[in-house]
């Protein structure tokens, strides 16, 4: 994950760097950043990282975000020395790492019909006797490209997340950047995976299920019928004060470690009753001690978030 920025100057570059898979959401994530008033640059050579910042600094730009992914080549090694030079010049630098399973980036790409970049590489280079990447095949590829540098970023994991959901979810993380640990509770279904984004994972599935309740299948962990039925079982209450528990034990250990974000995933069948009733009581604990942010990935995926 990224490291918090040391305490920069109130007139201080701030810099955030959108990286990941592609088809995951970076140019959302752009055009978000753009709205919000900073200055954007998509797909900028590692090289220019350093002088394209400095140049804006002397300009006076305040806000600044770009984009660096698989299409910047073999010089996407040199990423991570880049960045380490900016801190140490003492910028406010965030890193976004976005990411989706495979299975939905296939999809994505077969509705936009884009050509995935590592395909258009490969045909640039390949001679008259290569064979072309299946699309599938991209995809991996590009993965294991990645996977050295996804710890330099703040994990988003994209899968389950429609545009309108990611676009509110950057403004609200936007917004809540500080020096300090921001804790991320997100409830999910087991039956849909587990997020790729979880720091942390805690099983529900051993609680009270308010869905075998005719009166409260259709609603969810946010209305108070659920949460009255599920208040009213201790060991729901018991298990949730563990978790908390563990959290306040451990937390200062995760902040020891450099890192600025961490996402508590709590799942249940569902993803609707149980896990979104332990999100929500979990970040109401968690209020006020430390920043902190709730996202119902199956909600979401069902346009109930």
């Amino acid at each position: 994950m990224t490291e918090p920025a040391d305490p920069a100057p109130s007139d201080a570059l701030s810099l955030v760097l959108v990286t990941g898979m592609s088809g995951s959401g970076k140019s959302i994530a752009l055009a978000v950043l753009e709205d919000e008033g900073f200055y954007c640059v998509d797909n900028l050579p590692v090289a220019l990282i350093g002088p394209l910042v400095k140049s804006q600094q002397a300009r006076g730009t305040r806000q600044m975000a770009l984009a660096a992914d698989v299409r910047a080549g073999a010089d996407l090694v040199h990423l991570e020395k880049a960045l380490a030079e900016l801190r140490a010049e003492g910028l406010a630098l965030t890193v976004l790492f976005l990411n989706a399973r495979s299975d939905v980036l296939l999809q994505r790409y077969s509705e936009t019909r884009r050509r995935h970049p590592l395909s258009l590489i490969a045909e640039a280079n390949r001679d008259d006797a290569g064979e072309s990447m299946t699309l599938m095949e991209c995809i991996e590829h590009e993965r294991e490209i990645l996977a050295p540098l996804q710890h330099l970023g703040i994990p988003v994991d994209t899968s389950d997340l429609r545009a309108s959901a990611l676009r509110t979810w950057l403004r609200s993380f936007l917004k809540l950047q500080t020096s300090r640990l921001v804790l991320l509770f997100q409830s999910f279904a087991f039956k849909a995976g587990i997020p790729l984004d979880a720091d942390l994972v805690f099983d529900l599935r051993c609680l009270p299920n308010p869905h075998y309740e005719p009166a409260l299948k259709s609603l969810t962990g946010r209305d108070p019928e659920v949460i009255a039925f599920l208040a009213g079982h201790e060991r729901v209450g018991a298990m949730i004060q563990d978790i908390g528990d563990y959290l306040d034990r451990w937390l200062p250990c995760y902040v020891n470690e450099q890192r600025s974000y961490l996402t508590v995933a709590l799942g249940c069948t569902g993803g609707q009753h149980r896990s979104v009733y332990g999100a929500e009581q979990l970040a109401r604990r968690f209020e006020g001690s430390w920043p902190v942010m709730v996202r119902h990935r199956s909600l979401i995926q069902r346009g109930l978030g």
